[in-house]
Order: C-alpha cells, then structure tokens, then sequence
C-alpha cells in the first residue's frame, strides 16, 4: 500500500537522534509480550519498559546444549516443541539460592518454571535442567545472558491483520479456537490504522515511534522477520500444523512482520498511537 493512502499527522518536533521530518501514523498497540526464557512460554504485559537491548526481561535465559559447540547452542522448540508448554513465573521472596541473576529481587526475571505436568523448579535447580535434558535426550543448563538471546534482533514487530491472513492463507480462520498469535512470537502486535495485512514490509529502512512526543520510544525496522517452524507449533499443547509455515513460504516468500533496532528507549504501553517515519527512499519519491 502506498504512503499516500495513510493518514498523515505533522509531527513538528526533531526526534532525536533521527532527524526531522514527517510521521505517518499507522495505528495502535494492541498486545505486548514478553518471553524470560527462549522458546518457553511467554507473558502478555500491558506496559512494558523498552532498553537498549528490547523488552526488559526479555529472552535473558535459555538452556544451553551442554554437547554443543556450535555458535548457536540454546535449546528451542524447533529441537524440543514441547519446550513451549513450560511456563515461567515469579513467586515472592525474590532471589533464592542459585539465582545467577543480576539483583536480588529483579522483577524482569521469573524464580521458577511450571513444568506440563504442573510441579514448579527452581529456575536454576538441577531438578529442571535435569527434567528438560530428560526430554531432549541430552544434558543441557541455564544460562543466564545480560543482553538476551536473541535469533535475529532484539524487538519483533507484527500486525494482527497480517496474522489474520496467514491463518486465512492456512486454511485456518474457521477453527473453532482463535488462530493464536503467540505462535509469532512478537514483542509487540500492531492494530493498523488501515487494514492491510502485510503492510510492515514497507516500514523495512523507517522508524517506528510509539508515542508522539520527543522522547518517546522507538526503534530502526532492520529487515523482514523470516519465519522457521516454530510457527506451527500451537503454544498451549505444542502440537505441530505444517500448512502454517507452508502458507507463508508459499504466499510471502517465508516472511511475516519485522525486526527492529532500539533507537530511543522508554516505556512501552498498549493503547500507545505508532507512527512511522518512512525510509527517506520513499519519502524523496513521495
């Protein structure tokens, strides 16, 4: 969809850091998620605080694959779905014994683990990583890493219209449960303006400002997130729906919502107005 067929708010004030110029508003967030341990289940925020690294708290732990030595060995779910049923939470009292995070009592970190048959560990107890090595077939531990851990980029974007057409692309838009849009795995789920699916490929060189005020958050689109087959997986039961990925290999070149880089930090909110700030290609030729 061209810029011109969006609505266009001046925004006079200099963001800093990016230069003056145009925004063009594109609509609201409507969900934020957050997810303390890679591939396991996340947390629907309505505020969040966004840092240099992304969503605070965000993605920070991970099992690693103790007999792995190549440069990307955490566990995830495309090796172990079941890794998506293991919920984790903070229980009161803060830090308990084996705790390797930062603080005592950090709020962004969860304590404990609710495992799928219900028993709750310790986050770094032997008994967890000893239940999740048990499942995967080999010794893995938690690792606790100050900037995250992260595939691409540290924010992940997409728009709820445009998970509306994969499901509808996947043959998927009558079931009888909602087609979810954790499978996504965003930071942040974008309600637009202008119902569009697929509209974040043009936001790919801009910037996304969430607020218009001069300080408020934002952050660089890098590139088009390209998607693996976590995508099929359901995040309640794990159970695998090929035709998912396949419609977006098929229809969108494997490739929904976006990755972005933090430019300004600040606090995050749903119900916050987004405007992008277009990649100056486009708005030199507008």
């Amino acid at each position: 969809m061209p810029f011109s067929a969006l609505r266009l708010r001046i925004q006079p004030q200099l963001l800093d850091g990016l230069g003056s110029g145009m925004l063009i508003e594109i609509g609201q967030v409507e969900a934020l998620f957050r997810y303390p341990v890679k591939s396991m289940g996340g947390e629907r925020l309505e505020a969040a605080n966004l840092g240099w690294h992304g969503i605070e708290g965000d993605r920070r732990l991970a099992f690693r694959r103790m007999n792995d030595r190549s440069e990307f060995p955490w566990l995830n779910a495309s090796k172990l779905p079941g890794l998506l049923r293991f919920a984790p939470h903070r229980e009161e009292g803060g830090r308990q014994d084996g705790d390797q995070g930062d603080l005592p009592g950090d709020l962004h970190l969860p304590t404990h683990i609710r495992t799928p048959d219900g028993e709750a560990m310790p986050v770094f107890g032997e008994d967890l990583a000893t239940e999740v090595g048990r499942r995967y077939g080999a010794p893995v531990e938690m690792m606790q890493l100050k900037h995250g851990i992260f595939d691409e980029a540290n924010i992940s974007v997409i728009a709820s219209d445009t998970v509306r057409e994969i499901a509808r692309l996947a043959g998927r838009s009558q079931d009888l449960q909602p087609f979810d849009v954790r499978r996504f795995r965003p930071n942040v789920v974008v309600r637009l303006l202008r119902s569009v699916p697929f509209q974040e490929d043009e936001w790919v060189g801009g910037v996304l400002s969430f607020g218009e005020a001069d300080d408020a958050p934002a952050i660089a689109v890098t590139l088009r997130d390209e998607r693996c087959s976590m995508l099929n997986l359901d995040p309640d039961t794990a159970s695998a729906a090929p035709e998912v990925l396949k419609a977006v290999v098929r229809e969108h070149q494997n490739t929904a919502g976006i990755y972005g880089a933090v430019t300004r930090i600040g606090r995050l909110a749903v119900g916050q107005t987004i405007f992008l700030r277009a990649p100056t290609e486009k708005r030199e030729r507008g």
